[in-house]
């Protein structure tokens, strides 16, 4: 999905106001790229008998990768001239690859500071059953209207 081609800014957003919701479904080569890419090849991501022997339902979805596809929807929320404050999130529930994966954010304060317009969010992912994953927090700094 490409980048949004209007700029939000801080008058456009409202408490409440959920962000456009960015759409993954990881394949089992997607994971074994990340895992060469990021250095986590902990069998769980790549290995089902191995993910099975460990008390899994199969292969599941590398944490950090939940995390970069979080970092991806705030980026297309605000470019190309907001910018990331802080984010983090924790890791939850297990996503499988070759299953839909959601990342989704809803803002929860507005306010300045120093100068910046800041933007608070609830952000998370969802499982292919509507679970939340991923849940983390972030704050943005978006221009002015």
């Amino acid at each position: 999905m490409p980048l949004n081609t209007t700029q939000v800014t801080f008058d456009d957003v409202n408490v409440g106001d959920e962000i456009p919701a960015l759409r993954k479904a990881c394949t089992t080569q997607q994971l074994v790229m990340w895992a060469g890419a990021s250095g986590d090849f902990y069998q769980i991501h790549y290995d089902p008998d191995f993910a099975r022997g460990t008390g899994l339902d199969g292969i599941i979805v590398h944490g950090a990768l939940k995390n970069a596809f979080l970092g991806q929807l705030l980026h297309d929320w605000i470019a190309p001239a907001g910018f990331l404050r802080r984010f983090g999130c924790q890791y939850r529930g297990m996503d499988y690859p070759n299953q839909e994966i959601v990342s989704r954010g809803v803002v929860t304060r507005k306010y300045e500071e120093d100068g910046q317009a800041l933007v608070d969010l609830d952000i998370w992912t969802e499982n292919a059953a509507g679970k939340k994953t991923t849940p983390g927090t972030a704050t943005v700094v978006l221009p002015r209207g």
